[in-house]
């Protein structure tokens, strides 16, 4: 699996092999020919990256840990509310979330001064990113299944409800072990290195094969697992329980579609882009077209771009999951008025307010659309 900063600036200009493994350059180092002499110019790419990434990953970093450490505080606080499948992932998804989060102010610091930090660092940090990463997009599968019992298989919800929420924990176990085993990769290939500049990088460094098989396999392996699979399953899904709902005569359907359409429009528009630029590479990897200095440095801003919105969706899961729901929202609501956060008359008025814009309040869809 392809370390965080080379995927961001990955090379597409060939670079000179040694005897035991490819190594392949990262925008923060210039490509070199077999005579030292320098053949694109990276400078302005690591100048890109200095300015963009640091404040980027700040407002990521910050938004991200206030709604998902909001989310686990109301989970701890209300014990009662991990009694279904889908708060059991919800808790889930936001420690992973902020997992993840912790690794970007590593990467804004390389952006700034290099990889400081030592091999060991190099492998640890991209590791936890690639393992929250793979459990994240996971997690947002199984939210989407248990959404599709619990709304189109009604019946056979309510009768295994104890049953359901025991599998949801092992299956929160086997996420996290799969996940684990899929960030392998950033344990093996992952190490601190010097460019000839004297620039330090944490980046992949593969092993030599014919075509760089091993690139393309940990490429393809994101890609498909990141990615493909969720998005088929989240689909799948979401289109019966749109159907399912459209034959309802609830009037109050028509916001839990509004929910259905905006977590898949915030997946797919965050997703995608990133994900396409993933497949480029991987063919680049496979069969070099591109050798251009240019066309190499806008794939590189390109490519960091587009990771930095994939990225985003790490602190809009709490919004698209969990505070969209009216009993999240009440229960924030509560546990700011324990601690004088908010005054009586505002909280009742909020309550109120609430309790109107609920929809399908004491139904099943509303835990599984509306939490």
């Amino acid at each position: 699996m392809m370390n965080i900063t080379e995927l961001v600036t990955a090379s597409i200009v060939p670079t000179p092999k040694n005897d035991c493994c490819d190594e392949y350059s990262t925008s923060t180092g210039d490509y070199y020919d077999d005579n030292g002499a320098t053949l694109c110019d990276k400078a302005a790419v690591r100048q890109f990256r200095m300015f963009y990434e640091p404040a980027l990953y700040l407002i990521i970093v910050i938004l991200g840990a206030i709604g998902n450490s909001l989310v686990v505080w109301i989970y701890t606080h209300f014990q009662n509310r991990l009694k279904a499948m889908t708060d059991v992932y919800l808790l889930n998804l936001a420690l992973a979330d902020l997992f993840f989060l912790c690794t970007l102010p590593f990467w804004a610091a390389d952006s700034f001064y290099g990889w400081t930090f030592g091999s060991a660092l190099c492998k640890i940090v991209s590791a936890i990113y690639k393992i929250n990463f793979f459990s994240s997009m996971f997690l947002l599968t199984c939210i989407s299944v248990d959404r599709y019992i619990v709304i189109v298989q009604t019946t056979k919800a309510q009768n295994s409800k104890r049953i359901r929420l025991l599998y949801s924990k092992l299956i929160c176990v086997l996420v996290w072990l799969l996940a684990v085993l899929l960030a392998i990769p950033e344990f093996i290939f992952a190490r601190s290195k010097e460019d000839i500049e004297g620039n330090l990088l944490c980046s992949m460094v593969y092993w030599n094969n014919e075509n760089n098989r091993t690139k393309i396999l940990v490429l393809a392996l994101q890609i498909c697992m990141g990615f493909c699979i969720p998005l088929i399953v989240m689909i799948f899904c979401y289109t019966i329980i749109i159907r399912t709902l459209l034959k309802t005569k609830n009037f109050q359907k028509h916001k839990a579609l509004r929910v259905i359409l905006a977590v898949v429009a915030v997946f797919v528009l965050s997703q995608l882009p990133y994900n396409s630029m993933l497949v480029f590479e991987a063919t680049q990897a496979a069969n070099i077209t591109v050798t251009d200095c240019t066309e190499a440095q806008r794939f590189d801003i390109a490519n960091q771009v587009l990771k930095s919105l994939a990225y985003m969706h790490s602190c809009l899961n709490p919004f698209l999951y969990a505070f969209i729901g009216v009993r999240f929202r009440r229960d924030m609501i509560r546990i700011f008025s324990n601690y004088g956060c908010i005054q009586s008359l505002k909280k009742s008025k909020l309550q109120g307010s609430l309790h109107r814009s609920s929809v399908l309040t004491d139904t099943d869809t509303t835990n599984a659309l509306s939490l």
